[in-house]
């Protein structure tokens, strides 16, 4: 693979800048002891990373499937580790974002969070840098030092700012759970790694950079050990079925704001795409049938279950469960439509579940729960908040006009070439969707009032209006112009395509 330096591109390291920023925002926290003072210096630093994440997207050279704006220093060089940040038509995306939703909990922070809002930012700050980090890093072990890294914020973040009588429980398990991904996901890397060694032109040497494993030929043996290493890792974090067990209790016990990074930055399907497809893609050619199987399954569980809830935040979480399965079933088809299906499908759900858990926590500040039972009324008293969970209902059941059609669409269109029977049985959660979703709308928002609380409470604010309105607005824009996302990835998912299609053709041989 080749890469275009920043300096040619934009003449200084735009994503070590991207990647630092939040840090050198949070370490200028450290120094107020005003909260009012602490929350405008922390927005600030978002903006300022959200307005320069905009810059890289508009300096990105769309068409073309070299990585850009590269930035490599040595690091370890006597086991070839390197500090080599690049980002391609599909990573560039999650960059901006990040970015967004970082200045979206900032701005939910303003109301919901009373306890200690300074050490609060800090934490979302650096988690900011750790996601971007993730989301750039093309180096195997800079990409697991960020991955580690997140843990902390993330754990904090539970811990600290939950609101459930269990999470402190919630926060070990995710670490725990987590913590042995890390082990599986670092193992893979040391024998992708170590088989550099064997590959012609390495003499010898180690190598975890990313752009040079992908021109190195890894025999099938190491390409089947880490296929099972990296997907066990990363299915644990997207999480995929049956691997999910982590997430209802981290949504329902953490806060509002670290549920939206959790589920808006689907970091598990993204390293299937940076890492597994490319370095192991006879393996994943050979297992695609699997990821398949694993994908309908939590395609139908996740949908299931979602159905059966009365709280909006275990719907949520249950909902996120059955999109990452589809999003699996679009990798898993091995061609174009279906992989980009998959990346705009991760996209949408960075703002829908975002949109969907805003409303949820607006709707605890007023109402004290996000129980149906609780509920009834709310369009009502909160016409704005009723028209914001309407919108963002509409988005996750992928109504066309929406940013949830495209990418469902695309996912369904790869799935009917490669696996037939299984996509039919895909489409079937459009319908479970629209059921879960739009019965609990139906509940919750129309109907009597039936509680005090509810007549009592009060529509969105300036704020949370704000971001209501960007998030409404990027949900409805992506669904009628879709183009602006897939005009991003096209080139660099029809290279890896490319090389699964080889894959499957030396497959078919043998």
């Amino acid at each position: 693979m080749n890469e275009i330096t920043a300096d040619e591109q934009i003449g200084f390291p735009i994503l070590s800048t991207l990647v630092f920023l939040p840090t050198v925002t949070l370490i200028a926290l450290g120094f107020l002891r005003n909260d009012r003072a602490a929350r405008r210096v922390a927005m600030a630093g978002a903006l300022a990373v959200l307005g320069l994440s905009l810059v890289l997207a508009g300096q990105f050279r769309r068409g073309d499937t070299d990585f850009q704006f590269a930035e490599q220093l040595p690091w370890v060089e006597a086991v070839g580790i390197s500090y080599h940040l690049a980002v391609d038509g599909v990573s560039v995306l999650f960059v901006p974002l990040t970015a967004l939703l970082v200045v979206v909990v900032m701005l939910s922070s303003a109301t919901s969070v009373r306890h200690q809002p300074r050490a609060y930012l800090m934490a979302v700050l650096a988690f900011e840098t750790a996601a971007i980090g993730v989301f750039t890093a093309v180096d195997l072990i800079l990409f697991f030092v960020f991955f580690e890294i997140m843990l902390i914020p993330t754990y904090v973040l539970i811990k600290v700012w939950g609101g459930g009588s269990q999470r402190g429980r919630a926060a070990q398990r995710y670490v725990l759970t987590m913590l042995l991904g890390s082990a599986a996901l670092l193992i893979g890397f040391i024998l992708l790694g170590v088989s550099y060694r064997s590959a012609p032109g390495s003499d010898g040497a180690l190598s975890f950079d990313l752009l040079v494993l992908m021109d190195s030929p890894v025999p099938l043996g190491t390409q089947t050990a880490a296929f099972f290493l990296l997907a066990f890792a990363f299915a644990l974090k997207a999480p995929m079925f049956p691997f999910h067990g982590w997430m209802p209790a981290a949504l329902m016990e953490g806060p509002i704001g670290m549920a939206v990074l959790l589920v808006g930055l689907k970091m598990g399907v993204f390293g299937f795409l940076r890492f597994v497809l490319p370095l192991t893609p006879d393996a994943f050619a050979s297992w695609s049938w699997l990821i398949a199987a694993l994908g309908i399954a939590a395609v139908l569980f996740g949908a299931l279950i979602a159905l059966v809830q009365f709280d909006l935040r275990r719907l949520i979480a249950f909902a996120s469960i059955s999109h990452v399965g589809l999003a699996m079933l679009g990798l898993s088809s091995l061609n174009a439509q279906g992989v980009q299906g998959a990346v705009f499908l991760l996209v949408n759900l960075g703002l829908v579940s975002t949109a969907m858990l805003l409303a949820a926590g607006f709707i605890q500040q007023r109402v004290g729960s996000t129980d149906v039972a609780a509920l009834g009324g709310l369009a009502q008293r909160t016409p704005a908040l009723a028209t914001f969970l309407f919108v963002a209902s509409l988005g996750a059941v992928g109504l066309p006009g929406t940013s949830g059609f495209p990418g469902e669409f695309l996912i369904l269109l790869g799935a009917f070439s490669a696996h037939g029977w299984l996509a039919a049985i895909a489409v079937t959660t459009v319908i479970l969707a629209a059921a879960y979703v739009l019965m609990f709308f139906q509940r919750s928002v129309h109907g009597r009032i039936r509680s005090t609380v509810v007549e009592a409470a009060q529509d969105l604010r300036s704020r949370e209006a704000l971001t209501a309105t960007v998030l409404g607005v990027s949900i409805i824009v992506l669904g009628f112009f879709p183009a602006a996302v897939l005009d991003y990835s096209s080139a660099s998912v029809d290279d890896l395509v490319t090389r699964l299609d080889a894959a499957t053709a030396v497959a078919a041989q043998e």
